[in-house]
């Protein structure tokens, strides 16, 4: 069980959790090349299944010799299945679209999700918010509009899982903070990708291909290790924070998406990316500093 932080510790422990959320943004981009470059060989939900199976043996590795069967104990049943629900909706949709998707612009409207958790964090979480963040939302939501250009030439209608993708995950942050306090980490994080990897078990003989290459099984078996290992990271992290002030961090993987998308897949972000992208992450960064200078 986490114990609450002392008032002494609390800054140093808030910035623990903003390193541990740009840790796990310099790994997400990865997993996201590896997702690309099985796209148009596999089926979204063959992939989908790999990386949360992945998930769950990588976790089960690390934490089963320390922790036993006990991992698996849940004082919220219900909201952790609820949460493993959203991740599987959130990323299926992400990997369904990213195939048709440069990786940083997918990225750029994946980092909606932060604008999304400040827009119900208050509701859900009793996290206070403002007008000033709600006009912050809007704004990045413009941004988002920039980068995806519906109605004109470049507009593809993947544009449109990435979005609900971003949604999902945004909800599914607010339940993971839900239980930060009430379950370890290790348990919320096995039950994030359990709905994936034992619900898909019933679909994946009708749509199952063998690895075509080593590199290929290569990349299926990092998907479930970077995930795993990346989602833990969050999930400390939101146990250190408020997800309303490290969830804009989040924003670091905008870096390593458009390193790794020019370099593996010589896709260089147009102007329209990169002032969408300037203004989602700027929209961003206001709702971070107004509520560390409220906590202040």
């Amino acid at each position: 069980m986490l114990r609450p932080a002392v008032s002494g510790t609390n800054e140093q422990r808030v910035l623990l959790g903003i390193l541990l959320v740009c840790l796990a943004g310099a790994m997400f981009p990865v997993m996201n090349a590896f997702t690309k470059a099985l796209g148009g060989h596999y089926s979204p939900l063959q992939i989908s299944w790999a990386r949360f199976f992945g998930h769950v043996l990588f976790l089960l590795v690390l934490f089963l010799p320390r922790r036993g069967w006990k991992i698996f104990l849940t004082r919220r049943p219900g909201l952790q299945l609820t949460r493993s629900l959203i991740q599987f909706i959130s990323n299926l949709s992400f990997t369904t679209a990213i195939f048709y998707q440069p990786i940083a612009d997918a990225a750029a409207i994946g980092m909606m999700g932060p604008l999304f958790v400040a827009l119900v964090a208050w509701h859900m979480l009793g996290e206070r918010t403002t007008p000033g963040r709600v006009v912050a939302v809007m704004v990045g939501f413009i941004g988002v509009l920039i980068v995806i250009r519906p109605g004109g030439v470049a507009f593809h209608w993947s544009a449109a899982l990435l979005l609900a993708s971003s949604v999902c995950y945004a909800f599914y942050q607010i339940f993971t903070r839900k239980v930060a306090n009430i379950d370890p980490p290790e348990t919320t994080t096995i039950y994030s990708s359990l709905f994936g990897a034992i619900g898909m078990l019933f679909v994946l003989p009708f749509i199952w291909i063998t690895p075509q290459s080593f590199w290929h099984l290569v990349f299926f078996c990092g998907l479930g290790m970077i995930g795993g290992a990346g989602h833990y990271l969050i999930v400390r992290a939101l146990a250190y924070a408020p997800a309303n002030i490290v969830s804009p961090f989040q924003y670091f993987q905008l870096i390593g998406s458009v390193i790794i998308g020019y370099l593996w897949f010589g896709n260089f972000p147009d102007a329209y990316t990169w002032l969408g992208s300037i203004i989602i992450t700027c929209a961003g960064l206001y709702v971070g500093w107004s509520q560390t200078r409220q906590s202040a």
